[in-house]
């Protein structure tokens, strides 16, 4: 059995048409739901979901596409998009009973809190984004030699069958990469829980290349009907990045404040895994975010 987070119970819930995830809960208070990323599942929340369960309803599902969640075949580029995803979350989070709820993402999981914050303000009371931006920003700011640390983005944009057939002759190799290269200290990621997310990936290639392949497509659509609107996030957000911007030429804080203006952003000294690798920061950053006023008096 792979490995769970102690004191959680899993359940399956559907969230859509023929599409159930599978989610970690615990713990009571207001309700947080963190959403993990690449490439991982939840249980990359495992430090974090303990501590924020002391007085928090914590849920941790595996995205559509990964993990232990349903991986529906793509068939319209809309599967995956992150506006789908973000709709999985709210009706995740209203199946526990939760019409209102604190959302934190990391990486992929950042981009469909990010979606749902913009797409769904009443249920939103509060966004985390760890070590992420918007699609259509990401895109913008690779460029030149310096943009090959997003080569996976490339490969996975890339139309049905050869992203695929590529990362599927060798997906551990492929999975294993990013969990070597992005984490500072590998000692984070135990050889029982990368043993995870790499069978986890393993048996999920298909869905997550389209996961990808929408942010390549439909999620940068979104994002520019968003920014040509104006639209913004409404409830206050917290963005815990490690320093892209020096690393690739911009500055992150302020793309952020566009999209965000109640924001409070930081920049981290540890690795991409950075729930594994300094959970008490993050820990830290969550329980402040929760503090701050909402535009909703209390979460349910």
């Amino acid at each position: 059995m792979s490995p769970r987070i102690p004191g959680f119970d899993y359940q399956r819930v559907t969230v859509a048409d023929g599409v159930s995830l599978t989610a970690a809960v615990a713990g009571s208070g207001s309700p947080i739901v963190l959403l993990h990323g690449f490439p991982q599942t939840h249980l990359m929340w495992r430090h974090v979901a303990a501590d924020l369960a002391a007085d928090h309803t914590v849920i941790c599902p595996d995205l559509r596409g990964y993990g232990d969640s349903d991986k529906p075949v793509d068939i319209d580029g809309e599967t995956y998009s992150k506006r789908t995803m973000g709709n999985d979350i709210v009706a995740l989070a209203q199946a526990f009973g939760h019409e209102r709820f604190a959302l934190a993402g990391h990486d992929r999981g950042a981009l469909v809190a990010f979606r749902a914050a913009l797409d769904h303000p009443e249920h939103i009371t509060h966004m985390a984004s760890l070590d992420g931006m918007s699609t259509v920003d990401t895109w913008e700011v690779l460029h030149g030699v310096m943009g090959a640390v997003g080569f996976h983005l490339y490969l996975m944009a890339q139309p049905v069958g050869l992203p695929e057939q590529l990362i599927g002759a060798s997906p551990d190799a492929f999975f294993g990469h990013f969990l070597e290269i992005w984490a500072k200290n590998p000692e984070s990621i135990p050889a029982d829980v990368r043993a995870a997310y790499l069978a986890a990936c393993r048996t999920a290639v298909p869905s997550i290349v389209a996961d990808f392949r929408a942010s390549a497509t439909i999620d940068i659509a979104h994002d520019l009907v968003d920014r040509e609107a104006g639209n913004t996030m409404r409830m206050p957000v917290a963005v815990v990045q490690q320093d892209w911007g020096s690393a690739l030429g911009f500055e992150p804080e302020s793309l952020w404040r566009a999209w965000a203006p109640d924001l409070r952003h930081e920049t981290v000294t540890c690795g991409h895994f950075m729930a594994e690798e300094a959970p008490a920061d993050i820990v830290r950053a969550l329980r402040e975010l929760l503090t701050r006023p909402s535009q909703f008096a209390e979460l349910s």
